[in-house]
């Protein structure tokens, strides 16, 4: 089973993620990616999907034409955990590109 962050590792790691925003409702973090066109964004799930599937760690997300709003939290630990901030950096190195 993953562990949920404390407090204070929750705080520390979005300190390093400072395009996401703490959902606290759902100890989850979310992120809106917006590209050119649909083909960008689409071609950026993808990416994000492989890595997903890769990590065994799923995010949900929405596409609306050239929006995707991402939000990751990890269901076994009813909450954030080191995989979501892994995630969330791992998404960050692929926009950076």
């Amino acid at each position: 089973m993953v562990a949920r962050l404390t407090d204070g590792h929750r705080d520390e790691a979005l300190a390093s993620l400072p395009d996401w925003t703490h959902d606290p409702e759902r100890d989850a973090i979310t992120r809106r990616f917006t590209f050119k066109d649909f083909n960008e964004a689409f071609g950026f799930m993808t990416r994000v999907a492989l890595m997903a599937e890769k990590a065994d760690h799923h995010p949900e997300w929405s596409n609306v034409w050239n929006r995707v709003d991402i939000l990751l939290t990890t269901h076994d630990a009813d909450g954030l955990s080191t995989r979501d901030i892994q995630m969330a950096q791992a998404i960050d190195a692929l926009v950076a590109g």
